[in-house]
């Protein structure tokens, strides 16, 4: 077993390169069930009457509507944001560990790692946090369509511009708070529990350091980050979808606010929406992205995760 200094510190250019095109294979593979997930999280807002719903139909409704491309709307911000958002979190996950949390024993805590994990990932989604605002606004866009209306936005840039000379530059970060509250509850479940779930299964021999031990590892980080950030991901949603009315008026005045008159609106159980298409996309998102990578470290000659 590798000590943490070499866990930090090898190669940090090439990790990001390798994590960057991780990303991208993960984000390309997987994007239809973030999108079910974005719609599911915005049914029913400020509608107590909602109709009851669930992923397959939210689905097979975009298809009906938009084709099966439709499934697809908003994929290019998405990948932008993963080519800033992943490797910062990623190979900065493994640096804050060697620089500042190493103990005599060469080894790092659980909550050590959780808490180095839920840093790394806020630092990662400021940075990242416009272009999740536009996939989101792109993703939300659908509904629009799917009313007959025209949507806002015809693209990635045009709604950067749109957002900027509508809202400000400060616009570009609206959400940013209920964002990094959910980076940081993500990366806090994600990260430390890939690293000690994979560390657990190669040592009680259930696995290897391979494709299988990786994706018993992927599975039991992504039910972990779920459940821990599935609220903060609908407060999230929900904030960056809103825009300011021609009075300049908002839904939300804030997250405190959007988190009370959802739960007011649609019962505490509101703040899961989403929560089985988060999981299955974050399942098949970790499989994919930790497979990649994993293998792309060992083509480098960099060692494992």
């Amino acid at each position: 077993m590798k000590t943490s200094e070499e866990h930090g510190r090898h190669n940090p250019n090439t990790k990001m390169l390798l994590t960057a095109l991780s990303a991208m294979v993960a984000e390309s593979t997987t994007f239809p069930i973030d999108l079910t997930k974005t719609r599911l999280q915005l049914q029913g807002e400020s509608s107590s009457f909602s109709s009851s719903t669930n992923a397959f139909r939210v689905a097979s409704a975009i298809v009906k509507d938009q084709g099966p491309f439709g499934l697809y709307k908003g994929l290019s911000p998405a990948i932008l944001r993963h080519l800033f958002y992943t490797p910062i979190r990623i190979v900065g996950y493994e640096h804050l560990q060697s620089l500042f949390l190493v103990s005599d024993g060469g080894s790092v805590s659980l909550p050590a790692k959780a808490l180095v994990g839920g840093i790394s990932g806020s630092i990662a989604q400021v940075v990242a946090s416009p272009a999740d605002l536009v996939k989101v606004r792109m993703q939300a866009d659908g509904r629009l369509m799917s009313r007959g209306l025209q949507p806002r936005y015809s693209g990635p840039f045009d709604a950067l511009t749109k957002i900027v000379r509508g809202e400000g530059i400060m616009g570009l970060w609206k959400g940013v708070v209920p964002n990094v509250q959910r980076a940081f509850l993500v990366n806090m479940g994600e990260l430390p529990c890939y690293d000690h779930a994979k560390r657990f299964v190669i040592r009680n021999q259930i696995a290897g350091d391979n494709i299988f031990g990786h994706t018993l590892a992927s599975v039991m980080s992504g039910l972990s980050a779920t459940a821990l950030s599935c609220p903060a991901d609908v407060v999230k949603t929900r904030m960056m979808n809103q825009a300011a009315s021609k009075e300049g008026t908002t839904m939300y005045n804030g997250t405190y606010d959007c988190l009370v008159k959802t739960v007011k609106i649609e019962g505490l159980r509101a703040l899961w929406k989403g929560f089985f298409p988060t999981w299955a996309r974050l399942g098949p998102w970790q499989f994919v992205f930790w497979v990649s990578y994993e293998k792309f470290r060992k083509l480098a000659g960099i060692s494992s995760f």
